[in-house]
């Protein structure tokens, strides 16, 4: 494995490392690590870094849905045109092509169902080459991002005492 694979991958499980701690981990002068990163950030490789949020664990609620989109294509728009338009909205978090029973896998993000149930009626409804859309709300997540959130060792059954 090359130093820019190493580190995609060291960043990828922790983007908080310092310079010093990839140098380290990878064998490698943190000089060296730092042009890498830089050369992987300005060839779009690296796009951005994020905190994974258990909103759970917040005040804050925020309603997820995983949207299915069917659309149907004419001679003149492509999926990329499709997806270019649907990616603008603030409330879409993810958008994917996808194989299978429908066209595109959308996740959309909001305070409520409500104003989720709104954006895609008001929003993704009315684009004239989408012909269906099934929403489906996210009741708990339990691994994103490859990580495991919550506390999940509770255990909530009642106890039976005879």
């Amino acid at each position: 494995m090359d130093l820019s694979e190493e580190l995609l991958e060291l960043l990828q499980e922790n983007a908080r490392y310092s310079t010093d701690d990839l140098a380290r981990m990878t064998d490698a002068d943190p000089e060296t690590v730092e042009a890498e990163i830089e050369r992987l950030e300005s060839e779009g490789i690296i796009r951005g870094y994020q905190a994974v949020v258990d909103f759970e664990e917040t005040e804050r609620e925020r309603v997820r849905a995983i949207v299915e989109l069917n659309v149907t294509l004419d001679r003149e728009t492509s999926y990329g045109d499709i997806a270019e338009r649907i990616v603008q909205f603030p409330e879409v978090q993810e958008l994917r092509l996808v194989s299978g029973d429908y066209d595109f896998d959308m996740e959309v993000e909001g305070d409520s169902m409500r104003e989720v149930s709104h954006f895609i009626s008001d929003k993704i409804a009315p684009i004239p080459e989408i012909t269906q859309t099934v929403t489906h709300y996210h009741m708990d997540t339990y691994k994103t991002r490859g990580i495991v959130l919550g506390d999940h060792d509770e255990d909530d059954r009642l106890s039976v005492s005879p």
